[in-house]
């Protein structure tokens, strides 16, 4: 069988941890910044983690994560 090919929009969105989460950056930090609060723009720098249903696709998608 052939190797997998890595879906590069989604290797450029996710990483993968040293105990093997999945994790990306939020969304919503892009620009319109200023209708945010200072707490929401702080909570924001944090990265999502990934799981259930999602974690499955995105492992299907990044093989080689």
């Amino acid at each position: 069988m052939p190797k997998m090919k890595t879906h590069r929009g989604a290797a450029k969105r996710f990483r993968k941890t040293g105990t093997g989460k999945i994790v990306h950056q939020q969304r919503g930090k892009r620009h319109f910044l200023s209708k945010h609060r200072t707490k929401r723009k702080r909570q924001l720098r944090r990265d999502g983690e990934l799981t259930g249903a999602d974690r499955k696709r995105i492992e299907r998608l990044v093989p080689y994560l």
